[in-house]
């Protein structure tokens, strides 16, 4: 059974980041604040001016832990790791795969009805979570985005063309975010959603979205590589230089559960804090 580790996120600026023994160490103003062993570890994600030591950095790529850096706004800068793990057999394998269309096909297929799954549920919790707050026509968005999107699932098994594919994923993908707005329950006009952008995101939810889907994405590239198969070469993002297309591939199932859920947690606090105390009266 393979051990599932942890990812070290170090938002502290100004953080001196120091190896003693087996463990990470981190100071700052020359005073010790916090001591995490290595073993847990499977990658460490620093924002912002933070420093790491040379026999810290050293240590981490023997111990192929991958670590990563971002600007303080959440923007991929550079990642440091050790030697590639694996057998060349294993990645040969994927490359071949890669080439052949059918076998490609299935694999996206595979994925994207695990992505449009999970929003799905996203959708129907919305509708069960804030079903005594919706409006009417509200409340008609989210069940036609929900019953479109279960459409497109249905449609996938039998189709064969990965363009195909990709033209049902982003009608699925413009059903789901035309009814996010409808699921932040926060009143704040600038935590308003009013359709997916990126590169740059234009506002608070956007930014918030890509910068959780990067941190999914990291840690799906730090799985891929962690068993051996190339992060680069992927089925349904295609190949480009400098692009974790695998890795994109694999955060693609995980992003609705992982970031979209964990963004609309963040954004409607106080909502979950109402419906956590109601819950709670109700078994009194």
């Amino acid at each position: 059974m393979r051990k599932h580790l942890n990812t070290l996120y170090v938002t502290t600026e100004g953080a001196w980041l120091y190896k003693d023994g087996a463990n990470i160490v981190m100071s700052v103003d020359r005073q010790d604040l916090a001591r995490l062993p290595v073993h847990m570890l499977q990658g460490l994600v620093c924002f912002g001016r933070v420093m790491i030591s040379p026999p810290l950095l050293g240590y981490c790529a023997e111990q192929k832990i991958c670590v990563s850096f971002f600007t303080s706004y959440g923007k991929f800068l550079a990642r440091v790791e050790g030697p590639v793990s694996g057998n060349v057999l294993l990645r040969r394998t994927q490359y071949r795969v890669a080439d052949d269309p059918a076998r490609s096909a299935a694999i996206v297929r595979n994925t994207l009805v695990g992505k449009l799954h999970n929003q799905r549920v996203v959708v129907a919790r919305g509708l069960r979570d804030y079903a005594s707050k919706l409006l009417d026509d509200e409340q008609a968005k989210l069940e036609h985005a929900h019953r479109r999107i279960k459409r497109i699932i249905s449609v996938l098994p039998h189709i064969e063309s990965i363009d195909l594919m990709r033209g049902h994923e982003g009608e699925a993908a413009q059903a789901y975010f035309s009814v996010f707005d409808l699921l932040i329950r926060a009143p704040d006009p600038a935590l308003r959603f009013h359709g997916r952008n990126r590169r740059p995101p234009l506002d608070a939810i956007n930014a918030l979205l890509s910068f959780l889907y990067t941190l999914v994405t990291h840690d799906c590239r730090s799985a891929l590589e962690s068993v051996g198969l190339d992060p680069a070469v992927g089925f349904l993002h295609r190949d480009r230089p400098g692009r974790p297309s695998l890795a994109l591939d694999l955060a693609e199932e995980f992003r609705a559960l992982l970031a979209d859920r964990l963004a609309l947690t963040l954004i409607n606090p106080a909502y979950s804090s109402d419906c956590l105390f109601h819950a709670e009266s109700s078994r009194l």
